[in-house]
């Protein structure tokens, strides 16, 4: 099935859930643990009918909810077709169905507060290294190029970060860093939460998609926002 692209998931106007990263994500509050057990169940039972299920986590007061398709169909400007992990339609349809399903259960979402973190290291050698950090991360040789056509290292059951490879020359200061993928609306509240820690703004060139906050060592990370797949007013 074909990766969908920022305009197209905007369009599906899903207002429970915000595009971060590879996948769709959504939080809903819950008042008890069995209460987010049913939702879960219902999800399942809903996903079944489709043959597609989310990735679900369930805490105190909430249940959070990935959608992403591992078998996504991404075509390069000389038509070369690679299998990715990305949105497709079929994230769209089961994550309507979500949000009618937590209607019924009663459950509010709280979107703003979803969030997604990758880990960057810039390099000039990463079919070199990245067998490394696929043993390291993940202990699977198949993490490395997993739902991407770079080397970049995916975890197939989510238990670690995605580790993606960025260019580097060798004086390079800094090689780690870490992206934080947040909801557009959250972004402005948590730059200034790291400016109000006594963080600075390095690079807001490409703002408000990429913010890059430096810490007093000068460590950066970076803030992110997938604005392709904001609808448009």
């Amino acid at each position: 099935m074909d990766m969908l692209k920022g305009a197209q998931i905007a369009a599906a106007n899903l207002t429970d859930w915000r595009k971060l990263a590879q996948g769709l994500h959504s939080r809903y509050l819950i008042d008890s643990f069995g209460a987010g057990a049913r939702f879960v169940a219902a999800i399942g039972e809903a996903g079944d009918a489709l043959g597609h299920h989310p990735r679900v986590s369930i805490g105190q007061g909430y249940v959070d909810l990935k959608l992403v398709s591992d078998d996504a169909i991404y075509r390069d400007d000389e038509g070369t077709e690679y299998v990715v992990e990305w949105v497709t339609q079929q994230d769209i349809d089961l994550a309507r169905q979500i949000t009618e399903l937590a209607t019924v259960h009663q459950l509010k979402a709280d979107p703003a507060s979803v969030s997604d973190l990758e880990l960057g290291l810039d390099t000039a050698r990463s079919a070199t290294i990245a067998p490394v950090w696929a043993a390291l991360l993940t202990g699977d040789a198949a993490a490395q190029g997993r739902g991407t056509p770079g080397d970049e290292i995916r975890d197939a059951t989510g238990r670690v970060p995605n580790l993606w490879f960025g260019e580097a020359d060798e004086t390079s200061r800094q090689r780690f860093h870490v992206e934080v993928y947040v909801a557009p609306e959250a972004a402005d509240q948590r730059i200034a939460a790291a400016l109000a820690a006594g963080g600075t703004i390095a690079d807001d060139s490409d703002a408000p998609s990429l913010t890059v906050i430096a810490d007093q060592d000068g460590n950066t990370g970076i803030v992110c926002v997938d604005t392709s797949a904001v609808k448009q007013d």
